[in-house]
């Protein structure tokens, strides 16, 4: 027992880190994200971290801002944080050697007694000390790496929300001023129906195209809202907090897209659930070893015992002496045990070269998401938009000059927005396409969206109504 306790106190201890494990967390979100991260404690961690949050709600908010204040604020991160500090004591628990257990037993009778004391320890847990800490701060550094793929799939969230709100706005915008001119159109068409100058057909023609229209921009109102409330919920902004101002406009497109060669490489290397299938493997390849070892034995106890004993004649005595007490493999010879380890760690093996085989495909896949929906969202911006406006500009002059009517203007002004529309979904698709593609290369979990519709042509949508 000694010389256990001896290799015991040479394999150390493990003691809690001041920072609860956020030091991994905290270079993921720098390195990957440039973004600061908080595990709050303390009131004065509180106070901090709400003085922060206040400072950047003060101007526009921005995608970075946006994410920063979720790291700050959002308190299901911060429970994720919690499950980490859970793990740093699971970690330094399964490093301390077992408590050795004291028993005293006292029988006395007929003038005599006999008193017992034993100290009893477990060897065979003091023996697999070093194997079960280091499994144990394998598992703890598992956690560490699910505490930053929590933060880095909240930040694709809030990426995403931002994108679709801001979005939402825009589109906003864009029908009211169509709604205004629909119902300009609508009225005279009322009129001149009124006066006969225009038949029935034309007349709801120009009538239907209002009321889709005012029907249309509710419907966006409402998607506006709540993609703003879900903004809200990841910001985790409380009611004095609901006042931040969001931009009426999505970002302009980048002037060029990024070229990533290697992302198939770059994702095998940085995704954080491919790393804690790694990790979890080596888990599962030091327990089947540490179970091979342990397989034929399974409890061994060493008891050191003392004993005072007194006869109703003659003096006390004392007597000392040891106990051992083990199992004997006789039915079950651990068979069991390491064949499920031995099951686990194939299964394990298997499930990481999966994982592997889709990241490599999810990154392939993203990455073409991304530059196809930039090609796309810059073709409107270089082709559509233009072609449009002059088209515009050229029914102006020929309505100046009376070669076209009022509903032939109108008729194009119609079409017009239903471009300037599919542009805006164009740009924002973008916008989502890159945040997959920052969780494909880094981690981060899937879009919980459904997902995105094709979008239907700028002809196909200015096709109801026209005279």
């Amino acid at each position: 027992m000694a010389a256990l306790l001896s290799t015991v106190a040479l394999t150390g201890c493990a003691s809690f880190s001041p920072d609860g494990g956020m030091n991994v967390v905290a270079t993921v979100a720098s390195e990957t994200i440039n973004k600061d991260v908080v595990s709050i404690r303390t009131t004065d961690d509180a106070e901090r971290a709400k003085a922060a949050v206040q400072g950047l709600l003060r101007r526009a908010l921005t995608v970075d801002t946006a994410v920063q204040i979720a790291l700050l604020n959002n308190r299901g991160l911060q429970a994720a944080y919690n499950e980490l500090a859970l793990a740093e004591a699971e970690f330094v628990e399964e490093s301390l050697p077992p408590n050795p257990t004291f028993a005293i037993s006292r029988i006395a009778g007929n003038g005599g007694y006999e008193i017992e004391r034993q100290v009893v320890g477990d060897i065979l847990a003091l023996a697999t000390l070093p194997f079960r800490s280091e499994i144990a701060r394998q598992r703890f550094q598992k956690a560490q790496l699910r505490a930053a793929e929590e933060t880095l799939r909240l930040a694709a969230e809030v990426r995403r929300a931002y994108y679709r709100a801001v979005g939402a706005n825009e589109l906003v915008v864009l029908l009211t001023d169509a709604k205004s001119t629909a119902e300009s159109t609508a009225q005279l068409a009322l009129k001149l129906g009124e006066t006969g100058s225009l038949n029935k057909l034309d007349q709801a023609r120009e009538q239907v195209f209002y009321a889709e229209i005012t029907a249309d921009l509710a419907t966006l109102r409402q998607d506006a809202t709540s993609s703003r409330e879900r903004l809200i919920r990841l910001l985790g902004l409380w009611d004095g907090d609901l006042g931040f101002r969001l931009p009426q406009k999505l970002p302009a497109l980048p002037r060029q897209p990024l070229s990533l060669p290697r992302i198939e490489v770059d994702a095998v290397a940085h995704r954080i659930d491919l790393q804690m299938a790694r990790i979890e493997l080596g888990l599962l390849a030091k327990s089947l070893k540490l179970t091979e070892a342990t397989r034929f034995v399974t409890l061994l106890d060493l008891a050191g015992i003392d004993k005072k004993t007194r006869e109703p004649e003659g003096a006390p005595f004392r007597e000392r002496g040891f106990d051992i007490a083990f199992q004997i493999p006789i039915f079950d010879g651990g068979e069991v045990r390491v064949r499920q380890a031995a099951e686990t760690y194939n299964q394990a093996f298997n499930r990481l070269t999966e994982k592997a085989v889709d990241v490599r495909s999810e990154a392939r896949d993203a990455f073409r998401v991304y530059r196809s929906t930039y090609d796309i969202a810059g073709h409107y911006q270089r082709e559509v938009l233009p072609l449009r406006e002059i088209i515009s500009d050229e029914m102006k002059l020929r309505f100046s000059s009376m070669q076209v009517d009022v509903f032939a203007l109108l008729t194009e002004a119609r079409q017009r927005i239903a471009a300037l529309r599919a542009a805006i979904e164009a740009k924002r698709d973008f916008w989502l396409a890159q945040s997959e593609l920052k969780t494909a290369v880094n981690g981060g979990g899937s879009s919980s969206e459904s997902p995105r519709q094709p979008r239907a042509s700028a002809t196909a949508q200015a096709g109801g109504g026209g005279h």
